[in-house]
């Protein structure tokens, strides 16, 4: 696993110095310096030279570095690096070289702490912050009382969650964010159309609950004979989802979801990320765009653009922004809107369209006529696409929803939960 752990600044010049293994000497750091941070033309974060392997991940601006001799598993290592990143930013709020350089010592404590011979360790905040604190010593009493804490979290199987949590009012929230990635050609087709989603969660839940979590998941809605099997192959049903790739907090069961395909779990106290998760399938597109551009002459060019939503008229889209390319000669336009503001904005190169509220089954119309000035410069214009920014709210472009969200705990308290779905753009581009 890793024989030692760096922090460079971008200088090269070395902060943190971490050995866990008598094969590796601190001269190393030389080698990384010279190979990485001096070359202008470094392509992979992953550099081996002869016996010896690299990782690294810039931050801010710092390298952090890990070192080893061994085919050691190089996702693992990067996850630590993550990890780490992530300890920095919950104890000095930034991560970078003044954070670093201001707190050697607790650096080098945490060091120790989640990675003991070159083996990662516990890298939860929440349980580090129990017995390594910025503060002051603690007094006898507090250390008894989190004795008991520390050794069930650091030893038990539920080491992002301490037991004691209470609240006066249980909730717990669901967030369902979708990025809409799509490609569409000058003709209407659709090039490359998927969704790339997010399931975040915040647990305000006393004691050490249970939640038990169900999709529309097409496996599983199967699997319960609520949606028939598919005939074929690729047929497609309006209500149920296929998920292509799922990946999950470590607080999930996953052989429970291989086995029944529910997501079972303890949720850490707070915010936390619970799944990610991507589908090509029966993608909903929330607008479509359709645009003319004409050449009148050398000196002008006409456009004309309309967009319509496509989701119910119950809900509506907001902060609407369509950015349409214009030539780089063009010296000024005139739009004409049925809807919202639009205006030429030179140093993007582009006519900007902004409707700040956008009800569904709605469409609406801009007529532009662009100037533009002689240029010995005779190169076609490139046509880049028309882009797309938005968030349309109880709306989800794959069709996911939540079709339950159970919590059972010893004292059977009664929780209040609520489900919130928002699709935004990842890569929303249309040709023209």
């Amino acid at each position: 696993m890793l024989s030692a752990f760096f922090i460079f600044n971008v200088k090269g010049e070395v902060l943190i110095s971490r050995l866990y293994r008598p094969d590796t000497k601190r001269s190393v750091a030389d080698i990384f310096r010279i190979q990485v941070v001096s070359s202008t033309d470094v392509r992979s974060p992953i550099t081996t030279l002869g016996s010896m392997s690299f990782f690294h991940v810039r931050h801010e601006n710092i390298y952090l570095v890990g070192v080893t001799k061994t085919n050691a598993n190089a996702a693992l290592i990067f996850e630590f690096l993550f990890k780490v990143v992530g300890l920095g930013r919950s104890y000095f709020g930034k991560f970078d070289e003044d954070a670093v350089k201001s707190n050697f010592a607790l650096i080098y404590e945490l060091l120790d702490e989640i990675c003991d011979f070159g083996f990662p360790q516990n890298t939860e905040a929440e349980t580090l912050k129990l017995y390594i604190t910025t503060e002051g010593v603690r007094s006898e009493k507090a250390l008894k009382e989190e004795g008991s804490r520390i050794a069930i979290q650091a030893t038990g199987a539920v080491a992002w969650r301490r037991p004691d949590i209470r609240y006066r009012k249980n909730e717990a929230f669901v967030d369902i964010v979708e990025s809409v990635n799509l490609l569409m050609s000058a003709k209407g087709t659709v090039l490359r159309a998927d969704v790339s989603g997010q399931v975040l969660m915040r647990a305000y839940l006393s004691g050490m609950p249970e939640c038990k979590f169900g999709l529309n998941d097409r496996v599983l809605l199967e699997r319960e004979g609520k949606l028939p099997a598919s005939p074929r192959p690729g047929a497609r049903n309006a209500n149920a989802v296929e998920l292509d790739d799922c990946q999950f907090h470590q607080c999930v069961k996953l052989g429970n979801f291989e086995r029944d395909r529910t997501i079972n779990f303890i949720p850490p106290d707070g915010e936390f990320e619970l799944m990610r998760y991507r589908t090509t399938d029966n993608i909903n597109l929330p607008f479509r765009v359709h645009a003319v551009v004409v050449e009148v002459s050398k000196n002008r060019m006409e456009f004309k653009v309309s967009i319509r939503s496509q989701f119910t008229s119950k809900i509506f889209a907001q902060h609407v922004q369509v950015k349409i390319p214009v030539p780089t000669n063009t010296s000024g336009a005139k739009c004409i809107v049925t809807a919202g503001k639009a205006k030429y904005v030179g140093s993007e190169n582009s006519l900007v369209w902004k409707i700040a509220r956008f009800q569904g089954q709605h469409e609406y119309l801009l007529s532009a006529e662009a100037e533009l000035t002689a240029t010995t410069n005779k190169k076609v214009w490139s046509r880049p696409p028309i882009s797309l920014d938005f968030q349309v709210l109880m709306f989800t472009a794959s069709g996911l929803m939540v079709r339950f969200l159970k919590i059972f705990e010893r004292s059977n308290y009664a929780s209040v939960k609520w489900v919130r779905y928002m699709t935004k753009p990842g890569s929303y581009q249309i040709r023209f």
